[in-house]
């Protein structure tokens, strides 16, 4: 039996009302009974849900089961580069820290520069960067 075969077939196990796709909530529940733990279950979703409706499709499900263990390293990876940019306090960056990390890169910007570097990414208007609009940010 090919791989991919074996996808759909879990993939419609999981997609309990048969919808056509897997919510969060029905891969939550499986992980949480395989595994007992939720990990970086909604790191990896967020990212392979390429239509951003909360579900994972068939296509996005067949990815995941063929590339999790790279899209798990690639979101640890996304996740060290992030806290790279981070100052105390923080949990977003904000133009401060990117014109802290920009200066010991030995690249100078303005605190206004960054403001007009972070505004192309921020999704939600705050004039920071969260972990999610970073990964649109380095994708």
């Amino acid at each position: 039996m090919k791989h991919k075969d074996v996808s759909e077939r879990v993939f419609f196990y999981l997609d309990e009302d048969g919808d056509g796709m897997i919510s969060f909530v029905e891969l939550r529940r499986y992980i949480a009974a395989v595994r007992g733990e939720m990990g970086e279950v909604d790191e990896i979703v967020k990212l392979l849900d390429i239509d951003g409706d909360g579900c994972l499709e068939l296509d996005d499900f067949v990815k995941l089961m063929d590339g999790s263990e790279e899209e798990g390293k690639m979101i640890t990876e996304l996740k060290e580069a992030f806290e790279m940019y981070l100052m105390d306090g923080y949990e977003c960056i904000t133009p401060k820290s990117l014109r802290k990390m920009l200066n010991q890169l030995g690249e100078s910007k303005s605190i206004e520069e960054c403001r007009v570097m972070i505004s192309q990414f921020d999704l939600n208007g705050d004039g920071e960067l969260n972990f999610d609009e970073f990964k649109v940010m380095m994708l």
